[in-house]
């Protein structure tokens, strides 16, 4: 039997429509490329946290099938590919696989990229709240995964008149078995400090390995705040295009979270900003100030409201540092 497993491995108004206008002297020009941070040592502001979520996807290549599929097509071998879901659409097995993707996101939207390894970055302004939502959803996941292994047996009695031809018996594990393939870990690593190298190789050697290491924390601190002025560029463009209005007077629908979506980039902002970055720190104050008393009604039903925040947001947008690398 094949195990497939699914691995984390870092692993969204003032009802008076007032909108907050910025003047001249507040908008700085957009620079060429995001700030490019005189790397802190910022053990104290954040921490490393790796998520990893495995379970059983209950899918299985078919040698038999494929090979016939090949034949049948006058195919060279190994040109096709049958790969048969065993318990056909199972609720209880797909609500998992729905929740291990949600829970993902939220792992990616609390956290700042680190490392290839799967490693994030987590404000240690953000952890007590990472921390219950992470434990919240953890629950929420052993529970539903706890209903799919009591069904388990039965989904299999159920299997054949789904599958047909190609219903093996011998493809189907122990329950034991498939609840081994579950696991659910978050693990927390204190971030290093560039300049702790406790390693007996000489003076010379350590100097090398410590301006190594220099370099790589400078690459993932400014590839971490990279990611928080895309995340903020893309909810302001989002906002901006969505509150369009045509030539014609049509205006563009949109959902409450386009509003919730942009309160929460100011939340980010804050809690993100590990190098005390200034320029971020001026732009969340005034996003604030631009975005306070807006709601997701009043720009859908007043005119002016909805033009004059667009063209604040637009305003914000421009001061944005560009996100070429």
């Amino acid at each position: 039997m094949t195990t497939q497993q699914n691995t984390l491995l870092q692993t969204t108004e003032n009802s008076s429509g007032a909108v907050a206008m910025l003047t001249p002297q507040d908008v700085s020009p957009r620079t060429n490329n995001v700030p490019q941070v005189n790397a802190p040592l910022i053990g104290s502001s954040a921490l490393l946290v790796e998520t990893s979520i495995s379970q059983w996807m209950a899918r299985l290549k078919d040698m038999r099938a494929s090979a016939e599929v090949t034949a049948s097509n006058n195919a060279e071998s190994g040109v096709a590919n049958v790969s048969k879901k065993l318990l056909g659409n199972c609720a209880e097995l797909d609500a998992v696989h729905k929740l291990t993707g949600s829970i993902r996101n939220t792992h990616y939207a609390m956290t700042m990229p680190w490392s290839d390894t799967g490693l994030r970055l987590l404000p240690t302004a953000q952890y007590f709240k990472y921390h219950q939502t992470m434990t919240d959803l953890e629950a929420q996941w052993h529970v539903k995964v706890d209903a799919f292994l009591s069904t388990y047996q039965w989904d299999i009695s159920q299997a054949h008149a789904k599958l047909g031809d190609l219903m093996n018996m011998n493809d189907y594990p122990t329950t034991d078995a498939v609840a081994a393939k579950f696991a659910f870990n978050i693990n927390y690593i204190p971030l290093p400090d560039s300049g702790d190298f406790r390693i007996d190789i000489g003076n010379d050697a350590v100097a090398e390995v410590k301006s190594s290491y220099d370099d790589y924390y400078q690459r993932q601190l400014n590839s971490a705040m990279h990611d928080v002025w895309t995340r903020l560029h893309a909810a302001l463009t989002r906002m901006s295009e969505r509150l369009t209005v045509s030539d014609d007077g049509k205006k563009q629908v949109f959902r409450d979270s386009l509003v919730g979506n942009v309160l929460d980039m100011v939340e980010l902002l804050d809690v993100c900003n590990v190098t005390g970055d200034s320029q971020m720190t001026a732009l969340k104050t005034k996003l604030s100030e631009a975005m306070y008393g807006i709601t997701a009604d009043a720009l859908r039903e007043d005119t002016h409201t909805r033009t004059e925040t667009k063209r604040t947001v637009d305003q914000i947008i421009a001061t944005l540092p560009s996100l070429e690398v």
